[in-house]
């Protein structure tokens, strides 16, 4: 990729980039997004009753990890500021990398619970949707990692092209993303979860994790979407 190209935030080219209404949406879609990761984290941590079993640990790393660290990892890097106190660029970059380590170490930390769990119970690996989604989430995370730390040490690792590494950082961190947030609603349809959860607070968990979605995928995709010159 070009290092000269611009990237266009949302709604510029349609007049809206200083539209005092749609400033104010992005900020409450980005607060909300930050109480939605915080909220559901610990919800689905308390529902799990961490300590009763080997799998009550697997929800509660997997939430902190990709509802809670992945989340505000990204979020840092929003146009509308952010609930930490870093300005610079290099203080946010530092604590992306803290947040996105500390949530790689908790979804191994996850992984290693259920199938520690599974192996005592002698049941089936990778048996079901929430699973392979699961993995799949994994490993996408560990190749944005591996990209991340490719643009950390640019010169160190002969780094030909950081602004094309740098979208495949983004990709990868959007897909993983993606496919935890679906692992996510996919977990809800668990017998674990339907029997904790029932009625119309079932409706309202398996809405939530959408919408930080939203927010991130909003947030990246803009942020690495060339803008196109419009000509009359």
């Amino acid at each position: 990729m070009p290092s000269d190209v611009e990237y266009s935030p949302v709604g510029e080219g349609l007049g809206m980039s200083e539209h005092w209404l749609y400033v104010w949406m992005r900020r409450f879609s980005l607060i909300a997004a930050h109480v939605i990761a915080l909220g559901l984290t610990s919800l689905l941590s308390l529902l799990s009753r961490p300590g009763t079993s080997l799998f009550s640990w697997h929800p509660v790393c997997m939430s902190f990890a990709y509802c809670l660290c992945m989340t505000e990892g990204i979020l840092l890097f929003s146009a509308e500021g952010t609930i930490f106190c870093f300005k610079s660029r290099k203080g946010k970059v530092r604590l992306h990398w803290f947040l996105q380590a500390l949530g790689l170490v908790a979804a191994v930390t996850g992984i290693s619970f259920m199938v520690a769990s599974k192996n005592v119970s002698e049941r089936p690996h990778l048996a079901s949707w929430h699973s392979l989604l699961g993995m799949g989430a994994l490993a996408a995370t560990f190749l944005q990692a591996v990209c991340g730390v490719c643009l950390l040490f640019p010169k160190l690792l002969r780094v030909a092209s950081p602004q094309r590494l740098k979208l495949y950082h983004a990709t990868c961190g959007l897909l993983a993303y993606l496919l935890a947030t679906v692992a996510v609603v996919a977990a809800m349809f668990s017998n674990w979860f339907q029997a904790t959860v029932r009625g119309a607070a079932w409706w309202a968990f398996l809405l939530l994790p959408f919408f930080p979605a939203l927010v991130v995928m909003n947030q990246i995709t803009n942020a690495y979407l060339p803008r196109k010159k419009i000509t009359s």
